[in-house]
């Protein structure tokens, strides 16, 4: 009995500590690319270009995608399901030639999550700094899991992938 009431008052303890933990989280990394935001900016804007670069495109090739509305561009909007990269669905918000596009990014499975998702261009010397921001609000599960998995060491190591993988697609010959 004591070993079981021990164990209650830790679970019960690492339940106050995570309800403690902050809900907002922020994920952000940046590269400065060897190319204008012109040849960088079409990489975004249309979900059909991510295949050049997103880091999640490789992790699943059975997933199924479809694409809905506009080409590209505000209205634009991606839905995936596959058995290793779960469902969501990406819409396009708002999008400023060459400078910022939004994206409203919406997990369905395997955890429910509504994220923000920015991307900025911004010139810096010869080339095009690329900063891509992911923001939201963390469920108690993911709390806890962030307790003992740091989320912006996981997740940045993606976005680090995925911007150096858009750099190739940016100054790639055409």
């Amino acid at each position: 009995m004591p070993i079981l009431a021990g164990l209650a008052l830790a679970l019960g303890l690492f339940a106050l500590y995570v309800a403690t933990r902050p809900a907002a989280f922020r994920i952000t990394r940046s590269l400065v690319i060897g190319a204008p935001a012109a040849s960088i900016f079409p990489l975004i804007n249309n979900f059909r270009e991510w295949v050049k670069w997103s880091p999640w495109e490789k992790l699943d090739p059975g997933m199924k995608k479809t694409y809905d509305g506009a080409e590209s561009g505000v209205g634009a909007s991606y839905h995936w399901v596959g058995d290793k990269s779960g469902e969501g669905k990406m819409t396009l918000t708002e999008s400023v030639p060459d400078s910022r596009i939004v994206i409203d990014l919406s997990f369905i499975k395997p955890f429910p999550a509504n994220n923000n998702t920015v991307f900025t261009l911004e010139p810096e010397g010869e080339g095009t700094r690329v900063t891509w921001t992911m923001d939201g609000q963390n469920s108690f599960a993911a709390k806890a899991f962030n307790v003992v998995m740091n989320m912006d060491k996981l997740v940045g190591k993606d976005f680090e992938s995925g911007l150096a993988a858009m750099a190739t697609a940016a100054t790639a010959p055409r």
